[in-house]
């Protein structure tokens, strides 16, 4: 018997897997396939999904199968820029804004960084056919390729087995379809030789072939083509059509190789419960949405670095198992924010009328003109609504519950780098001054595996990392960022939750030990009255 059994083992599955392992829960993984899929489907992931990706112990390990997403512009039919958007180096997360990869890249470190952890056990080449909550624990029946059956026995069953989910199906849950669905060729080109794209990132919104041009990854290259009005789609996904519009871009099979093509259709859908009992949905299980932000994978880390936490609180018997009901009240509102900007993001670029492609113009390049659309990129940073909070005297998330947590460089002793590789993830407690806490408030950080930490200005200096090792308990911000949220949040304690969400922030010398306490009863209430 194991802790947790995920089906699915994409590159959600395993970020699941080496979370809930490096918390000290045993993980099988039961995948369908026998081998990793050798092709890359996502092509970007944003800043919060680095920061997750360094949990993992990737932050350093991903040179050479990502490269910065640097510009990303919009033109129209005429080759008129509509928007441009430059995404930061260095962003709110601590980590480019914008990211491109190769997917089997990364796949291959995942991996690698699962084999590296002993409570994770990988079943490739069976197929999940049937699950029974027993109430205390699932038990999982697959078969592999030759028909025999295999049983399995877990705690817990996360599904990150895709969009056409078994698990989704085995839960009987209900798919909010918002009806956005346009047919795409994807093909994945490698180029002969060397060439620096400028920009990056480029969609052309052509309502005679709306079309999509992006890195994926060093070395790799994706374009995309919408199919338009009178095409069929036989003679669209033909190597010949692919061959064809890629030569709207002078790629041809002289200069480079078509490593695959094919036809997707665009969704917009998320799953109308994503627990049952024991069981859970993550990942496209849980929800599908549109490319043109790249959300869909980040979307999918936000989903199992709240989950994983949650999971070892109950598992380790610091909160009751009515803890995990607000996996759903926090995510599936989230991603519903996410999958509505990737709509809108979409309905601009696949317009094909071309009196209404007109009148989008206008409006974008007056945008452009005025410089307005920078706010599109900050929006995507939604706040958690609901849910493990700090809340006001009417009930509703009190100012900046909910946040995702800045990150900025700081330094202690010799040693510098981003908060979390000084510091340590899990829960903060960040302070302007040392936190005046009872015993009681301690005990309970302490059972979080909590770190409370000081922030001084960047002229200070802060105490060398002690000789254990520990992690410190004052660290200097270099660059001001913390200090800088602090301010501007009126605040001089936050309380940062391990999906780097800020559960609440306070005021005052007493403002640290609310915070704990508040945070306390919200989890203990639970454990004490199931």
């Amino acid at each position: 018997m194991t802790d947790v059994l995920i089906v699915g083992y994409g590159p959600v599955g395993q970020v699941a897997a080496i979370l809930l392992a490096q918390r000290g829960l045993t993980v099988w993984v039961v995948e369908k396939w026998q081998t990793p899929y050798s092709m890359p489907r996502a092509v970007s992931y944003d800043g919060e999904a680095s920061r997750v990706l360094a949990a993992c112990g990737l932050g350093d390990r991903l040179d050479d199968v990502t490269e910065l997403s640097g510009e990303y512009t919009w033109k129209n039919g005429f080759g008129r820029t509509l928007l441009h958007v430059k995404a930061a180096e260095d962003g709110p997360a601590g980590w480019p804004d914008s990211t491109s990869f190769y997917q089997p890249g990364l796949e291959d470190r995942l991996a690698e960084r699962g084999r590296a952890l002993p409570g994770v056990e990988v079943h490739r080449g069976l197929e999940v056919t049937g699950l029974t909550d027993q109430g205390d624990r699932v038990d999982v029946t697959a078969v592999d390729g030759d028909g025999t059956e295999h049983a399995f026995t877990a705690s817990w069953v996360l599904g990150c087995d895709g969009a056409n989910s078994f698990v989704r199906r085995w839960l009987g849950a209900t798919v909010t379809d918002l009806g956005f669905g346009y047919d795409w060729l994807v093909c994945d080109v490698v180029l002969h030789e060397p060439h620096e794209f400028k920009p990056n990132n480029l969609q052309i919104c052509d309502p005679a072939r709306p079309r999509t041009a992006v890195s994926a990854g060093p070395d790799h290259r994706r374009w995309e083509f919408m199919r338009v009005p009178g095409e069929t789609l036989e003679e669209f996904r033909s190597e010949a059509s692919a061959w064809r519009l890629l030569g709207l871009f002078d790629i041809t099979p002289e200069t480079a190789r078509l490593d695959r093509y094919g036809v997707y259709t665009t969704q917009a859908c998320y799953a109308d419960t994503w627990r049952s009992g024991r069981v859970f949905l993550a990942g496209d299980a849980a929800h599908v949405m549109p490319p043109f932000l790249g959300q869909g994978m980040s979307s999918g880390f936000r989903d199992v670095v709240n989950l994983a936490w949650k999971l070892d609180l109950v598992h380790r018997g610091v909160a009751d198992e009515t803890l995990l009901d607000t996996y759903e009240v926090e995510r599936r509102a989230h991603v519903q924010h996410a999958i509505r900007m990737s709509m809108d993001s979409g309905a601009v670029i696949c317009e094909t009328d071309q009196k209404k492609a007109a009148g989008r113009d206008a409006v974008m390049l007056a945008a452009l003109r005025r410089r307005t659309q920078q706010r599109h990129a900050r929006s995507l940073r939604e706040a958690i609504v609901d849910g493990v909070l700090r809340r006001d005297p009417d009930g509703n998330p009190a100012p900046y519950a909910g946040a995702p947590a800045v990150q900025g460089r700081v330094t202690v002793g010799d040693r510098t780098g981003r908060f979390d590789e000084v510091v340590g993830t899990g829960f903060v407690l960040l302070t302007r001054d040392p936190a005046a806490l009872d015993a009681d408030a301690m005990a309970f950080l302490d059972t979080l595996g909590a770190h409370r930490v000081t922030v001084r200005p960047a002229d200070s200096d802060a105490g060398p990392v002690p000789d254990d090792a520990t992690a410190p308990t004052e660290v200097v911000d270099l660059d001001g960022v913390h200090l800088a949220w602090l301010a501007d949040a009126n605040a001089d304690a936050v309380l940062v939750r391990p999906d780097f969400y800020v559960f609440g922030v306070a005021a005052g010398p007493d403002g640290p030990a609310a915070l704990v306490d508040d945070l306390r009863r919200q989890v203990a209430a639970r454990a004490l009255h199931p």
